[in-house]
């Protein structure tokens, strides 16, 4: 009987799940997308309620869409938006708050006092990231200090703290794991990145107590069972990684200098430098990639907040399109941005600036600037970002990247992909499957249950579908990217109230 693996993909605005054969092609998915919540500007809240839903019913459906049989599922991989923070009840599994989403900037005032206090160093010493609003492990703290009631039954072992990853295996296995994996917990600020432990020092940093954290275990291993109740049998829960790194397991850059950039909510792009952690001095983060055995891959990390969102927000906030796939024909109704930079800041800035006061700024507006100049320009906005990371990795690194992977929804954009290749001056390569993060998932899911070999097999399954040269004009790109860090100077620290 052919087997196949099932990869959970659960995003930040939409629940996938894809069903994947051994080749690593995709032959039933399904997707939702759910409900965002903002309470206030730069706060962001999911209901842990649609995740879980959302996830399990698109896993049926995908299943029912691959028209296999529930014994033919192998195994399951799980991928998740990383850093968004849930606390549920141990006894009940019932959340006692909405989940903080990565995007929140609502522990702004917990960073100033952490940077304050002169914590900047140890934590990113001990744990490779920087002290910013984006990571769990301050949004675990705002929870706790929001009511007294909450940290006292964190304290007795009541609550559990979970990234989604952590959150899915609870509800998948009824209560019985409550654990993450090395690259999740890499995304708290309260991993020690050598040790790939809890770090006490930053627990105590944080006051977070550590009653309420899960056990850390590798990205590739049998964890449980996913009860037979939810989808007809028993299968095992084999592999887990955050969205980012599995999306760079799913790209195969298993070679260290390999690197990927997905464009989905946000941008992110990962390199591969080996397994050593390199702590960089240009406002990367150091991250864990993957651990499969006892090998610990490690990489350098830019993140962009918002990328694929500024489309949705053209969608939903300014109107000037009704589906998200319409943004394409409206920028390709103009010739070129005549001079108009986007720069999405809604959520303050990522890397490599780390500006939470930062606001989303469109400069360069005339009496003939129209929608589609501003489509442009907001698509245009996720190349420069883009290049804004690769400048600052290629210091770290100390080489010129060769060649970007690249995948996610936008990526699909064959105008943008040119452009990324000409704003970076080098070959992008895009893959037949981009659905790389689910992709990634399955693949760490059928090494632990023996579905494939070794990585030999997962490079083999790897197929070009398209590859974008860089222009020759660099003097016309080099002043279009002069602008654009024009624009973002425009847009830092302008929130001052926080």
């Amino acid at each position: 009987m052919q087997q196949y693996i099932l990869a959970f993909d659960q995003g930040t605005t939409s629940s996938r799940s894809i069903v994947f054969d051994h080749n690593g092609k995709i032959v039933g998915r399904s997707q939702q997308e759910f409900r965002q919540i903002l309470p206030t500007p730069g706060h962001v809240e999911h209901d842990p309620e649609d995740i879980w839903r959302t996830q399990i019913e698109t896993a049926q459906a995908a299943i029912a869409a691959a028209q296999v049989e529930i014994e033919q599922i192998a195994a399951i991989g799980v991928t998740n938006q990383r850093e968004t923070t849930l606390l549920w009840e141990r006894a009940t599994g019932k959340p006692v708050a909405n989940a903080i989403v990565w995007q929140s900037r609502i522990s702004t005032p917990i960073c100033h006092q952490l940077s304050h206090d002169g914590h900047g160093a140890t934590i990113r010493e001990r744990s490779g990231l920087i002290i910013d609003p984006y990571f769990a492990g301050t949004k675990i703290r705002y929870l706790l200090d929001s009511d007294p009631t909450l940290r006292r039954r964190a304290e007795a072992g009541e609550l559990c703290f979970g990234t989604v990853d952590s959150y899915l295996l609870w509800r998948m296995t009824g209560g019985k794991l409550h654990v993450t994996d090395v690259t999740n917990a890499s995304r708290t600020m309260l991993m020690n990145i050598h040790t790939l432990q809890w770090d006490p020092e930053l627990l105590e940093i944080l006051d977070v107590p550590a009653a309420i954290l899960p056990e850390i275990r590798s990205s590739s291993e049998v964890y449980g069972m996913c009860d037979a109740s939810l989808l007809g049998r028993e299968i095992p829960i084999a592999g887990i990684a955050g969205d980012q790194q599995a999306a760079t397991f799913g790209q195969t850059c298993f070679e260290v200098g390999s690197a990927k950039n997905t464009y989905g909510t946000g941008a992110f792009l990962l390199m591969n430098v080996g397994h050593e952690p390199i702590l960089s001095d240009n406002n990367l983060l150091t991250t864990v990639g993957w651990k499969v055995g006892d090998q610990t891959t490690y990489c350098l990390e830019g993140s962009v907040f918002v990328a694929g969102a500024v489309v949705q927000w053209l969608r939903d906030g300014l109107g000037v399109i009704e589906n998200s796939s319409d943004v394409e024909k409206l920028a390709n109704s103009v010739e070129d941005n005549d001079g108009v930079y986007f720069v999405p800041a809604f959520v303050g800035l990522g890397a490599p600036y780390w500006d939470p006061r930062a606001r989303g700024t469109i400069i360069g507006l005339t009496r003939g600037t129209t929608a589609g100049h501003i489509a442009k320009a907001a698509i245009e906005s996720m190349a420069y970002q883009t290049r804004d990371l690769v400048e600052a990795m290629q210091r770290d690194a100390g080489v010129a990247l060769a060649q970007l992977q690249v995948d996610g929804g936008a990526a699909v954009n064959d105008e943008l992909m040119q452009f990324q290749a000409d704003l970076l001056g080098t070959k992008v390569r895009r893959p037949q499957v981009f659905e790389t993060t689910a992709l990634g998932a399955a693949y760490l899911a059928g090494l632990a249950v023996g579905y494939w070999d070794d990585f030999t097999a997962l490079k083999r399954n790897w197929q070009l579908d398209r590859e974008f040269d860089a222009a020759d004009d660099r003097a016309e790109v080099e002043r279009q990217y002069g602008q654009w860090l024009r624009a973002v100077g425009r847009s830092r620290d302008w929130a001052q109230e926080e």
